[in-house]
């Protein structure tokens, strides 16, 4: 197999920020996988990434003689993997203006990725229907569909580990998949809506309510008396409690205590304090809008549920009240009483009574010692990602320089 590369559709990280500020598109986690863990499990092979200047000293392209470059907001699935697999060199595949793959050698390769297209290059069209990630929402209303596929694909061929009988199974067993090393007691387990997989070492303490399509990856862990309603996925390391309903946590985060978390996304390195609670419907049952980080404005999402999305490393104090469509930037930290506004950039500290700047020194301290938990190290890449995603924010902390800005509009 060639050397492949993911590649990032510059026109939409704005779109999917603020995740795409600390990782690039291919590694968001929609289903049980991450995308790049998609292709590489479908093409059997290692992926690397061409993605924003500020992540390339932490995620670093690879190029080779021949390479086969993917666009990293696409979802596989087996048609389309055959199809690129066939792709013969100086062919790119093309859905109207969206280029999907592309196979050059390295010279070409290089101009490509610097933004050139290659003279003589042979268009092919795919017209089958494919799945893209294009906005932050997608993550949860793709999930559903995204941890059916990724359960048969991890599952196939494959025997579980038996579920033992002090647990309650209503469903199939052939939807549920236990990996070694996972823990599940004293639990009910309902594969009646969608297939459950529990990874490796993942622990399921007593009382666990759980509903597919539901998906704990390596080292997860519901505490005792959760309820998880699918479509969710809880990334490696990620502890839950109290309720949740179609969640995607992304990995090594924390919502340790009750509260209720609904159409949301959670980065890495997030906690959640006691009894936090978002909202997933307005009283009006209107549509819900929510800051976009290419218009620079509240835009429908043309979704009636939809709750809350936090960059990595935020944090949230006991009782935080999170309203319909809130989007929480990077390394912010959210307390107090009332609802915060719908939409808080990177390095906020405060709430609802008005904002300070976290400073990156304090929130690399920080970061330094929740990663530190989990026997992690901050590195020097990820120290640097976290004071550059700083100085890219800065023009939304309009209270740095006395700004009357629209940021908070109402919804």
């Amino acid at each position: 197999m060639e050397n492949l590369i993911l590649f990032d559709d510059k026109s939409l990280i704005e779109h999917l920020k603020p995740f795409t500020y600390t990782r690039p598109i291919g590694d968001l986690r929609v289903g049980i996988l991450t995308i790049r863990e998609k292709w590489e499990k479908m093409l059997q092979a290692k992926i690397s990434f061409h993605t924003q200047f500020h992540l390339s000293d932490k995620y670093q392209c690879r190029i080779a003689g021949v390479n086969l470059l993917i666009n990293s907001s696409i979802i596989p699935d087996s048609a389309l993997v055959e199809r690129i697999k066939q792709l013969p060199i100086y062919h790119a595949l093309f859905d109207n203006d969206i280029i999907i793959a592309i196979k050059l050698d390295a010279t070409a390769s290089r101009l490509f990725l610097g933004g050139q297209m290659p003279d003589q290059l042979a268009v092919v069209d795919w017209k089958q229907p494919y799945t893209q990630v294009k906005r932050i929402w997608e993550i949860f209303s793709l999930n559903d569909a995204e941890i059916r596929k990724d359960f048969e694909m991890l599952t196939r061929g494959r025997k579980s580990q038996p579920l033992e009988a002090h647990n309650r199974l209503l469903g199939s067993s052939d939807d549920l998949f236990i990996e070694e090393g996972a823990k599940v007691d004293c639990s009910i387990l309902n594969t009646k809506t969608g297939p459950i997989y529990i990874g490796k070492d993942a622990e399921v303490l007593e009382g666990s309510m759980l509903r597919g399509p539901l998906a704990l990856c390596e080292h997860a862990a519901t505490k005792m008396g959760t309820k998880i309603y699918g479509a969710t996925t809880l990334g490696p390391h990620c502890k839950v409690g109290g309720e949740l309903n179609n969640v995607v946590m992304f990995g090594y985060s924390n919502k340790g205590h009750d509260g209720f978390l609904g159409n949301a996304v959670i980065g890495e390195w997030c906690n959640l304090g006691a009894d936090t609670n978002n909202s997933n419907l307005k009283n009006n049952y209107s549509e819900v809008k929510l800051w976009n980080y290419a218009s620079e404005k509240l835009e429908n999402s043309n979704l009636q549920f939809c709750g809350l999305f936090m960059g990595d490393h935020s944090k949230c104090g006991i009782n935080t009240m999170f309203n319909t469509g809130t989007v929480v930037g990077v390394a912010a930290n959210i307390f107090g009483a009332g609802f915060p506004p719908k939409f808080i950039p990177s390095f906020s500290w405060g709430g609802a009574d008005g904002f300070a700047t976290y400073l990156p020194e304090e929130a690399v301290d920080a970061a330094e010692r929740m990663m530190s938990r989990r026997n992690i190290e901050l590195t020097h890449e990820d120290e640097q990602l976290l004071r550059t995603v700083f100085e890219q924010s800065m023009k939304y902390r309009h209270w740095e320089n006395n700004d009357d800005s629209n940021l908070n509009q109402k919804d």
